[in-house]
């Protein structure tokens, strides 16, 4: 049985959709069975076609764009997303939180809607259908908080694989990290990734997973990307860690331009006025009769933009704060102007200007001295006090008013205090 060269040239339609980054192959088929695809005009719908380069496809009477290079992002998926472009009951989705700039992407596997962590995404169909397989052998580990009380013995019986309800699981990696109280928390590593498996699994140990964060994907770990953000695998490195024959396998093309998609410019939201809001009524300016002379009318004198010149009233005069102040020229009686220096409570010095008449100095007293109701000389010298001056070396009481304030005022008493 001889096979025909012609029809083993080229590649498959919906391989080559999935190459240009508008969809995933499985999603190029149903687009090839529901009449979206034509190759060389003609409408298809089988996915069963091999394409060269000297074909022209278009998807919805668009040509295919040209193959760009090939690009892995690493996402840190949150909980509370699906993993899907669009889904039926209108739940939030990854693809709606990633920036706008970016390529169209296709999720490297999938992750629940309330497991979180490391998610690969590329604008290579062919790349994430190859990664995604388990006999590609990537390793993807997992951290674990669970509900429930299991000993390692029993998480090292599924190194040799478990079956649960007719579904086959292969070899798990499992480890007891630590405790606490009646959660625990545990690595899990596993290589073929079926529709949740871990928790399927932990289920059927008696386990309860209560949070569930994928924290490495093969070669690339999550680290410390923060929830929600992404990051690109430089081209350099993304070449290295497929190798050779990954490579080869998926046709990855390291050396095609990458297409720049400008972000989308966002249409003006349209605001609509409350329910009070009342749009202002057109003024129409009276009819002139022919032949009138039209009066000008001219600006108030309080109007903001009028010409000082056209002001009949007093003008009004700006107020300047600091080096503006001193530079401003006023018109007033020379002599009533008056500068002077006062303190605010702080002690800074407060520059004033004061009108009238000045008045009157007045000789400035010392502190100790105003403190006082009376000069002592007023006041009725007792017997006692005048015994007491007389004694030989005492002081005087002319000398006594010259000591320091801060002595109370008032007649020394008779006796010392504290005795009897």
């Amino acid at each position: 049985m001889t096979s025909d060269p012609e029809l083993k040239s080229g590649e498959r339609i919906a391989k080559v959709i999935a190459r240009a980054g508008l969809a995933s192959r499985r999603e190029a088929e149903e687009w090839i069975a529901a009449g979206r695809v034509a190759v060389n005009g003609g409408v298809i719908d089988s996915p069963a076609l091999n394409v060269t380069a000297a074909d022209r496809v278009s998807v919805d009477g668009t040509a295919l764009p040209g193959r760009e290079r090939t690009r892995l992002f690493l996402y840190h998926k949150p909980r509370g997303l699906l993993t899907t472009h669009v889904d039926p009951r209108g739940r939030p989705t990854i693809f709606q939180k990633l920036p706008p700039h970016l390529p169209r992407l296709i999720s490297v596997g999938r992750l629940d809607f309330n497991t979180e962590g490391l998610l690969l995404l590329t604008n290579d169909g062919a790349l994430a259908r190859l990664l995604e397989l388990p006999a590609t052998g990537w390793l993807r580990r997992y951290r674990v908080r669970a509900h429930g009380a299991v000993n390692q013995a029993q998480l090292d019986q599924l190194r040799k694989g478990v079956t649960i309800s007719g579904i086959r699981y292969g070899a798990i990696e499992a480890n007891i990290e630590r405790v606490q109280g009646s959660n625990l928390w545990l690595t899990f590593a596993i290589r073929e990734g079926k529709n949740r498996e871990v928790r399927n699994v932990l289920g059927h140990l008696g386990l309860t997973v209560t949070r569930l964060i994928r924290v490495s994907f093969g070669p690339f770990q999550l680290a410390e990307l923060e929830p929600g953000a992404i990051e690109e695998v430089p081209t350099r490195v993304l070449r290295e860690q497929l190798g050779d024959k990954l490579g080869a396998q998926s046709g990855a093309d390291f050396s095609a331009p990458i297409a720049t998609t400008p972000p989308p410019q966002r249409e003006p939201r349209n605001i609509r006025p409350s329910k009070n809001f009342r749009e202002p009524q057109k003024v129409v300016a009276p009819v002139q009769p022919t032949g009138s002379k039209t009066k000008e009318r001219k600006s108030s004198d309080h109007a903001w933009r009028a010409h000082e010149a056209d002001l009949t009233t007093k003008k009004l005069r700006r107020k300047f704060h600091g080096d503006q102040r001193a530079a401003e020229k006023r018109q007033r009686p020379a002599g009533e102007l008056r500068a002077g220096l006062l303190q605010d409570r702080k002690g800074r010095p407060v520059a004033v200007e004061r009108y009238g008449q000045p008045s009157a100095p007045q000789p400035r007293q010392e502190p100790h001295q105003e403190s006082r109701r009376q000069p002592r000389q007023e006041r009725r010298q007792e017997p006692h006090q005048d015994r007491r001056e007389k004694r030989p070396g005492k002081f005087s009481r002319a000398h006594s008013r010259n000591r320091s304030p801060d002595r109370a005022s008032g007649p020394r008493p008779r006796q010392p205090r504290g005795r009897k």
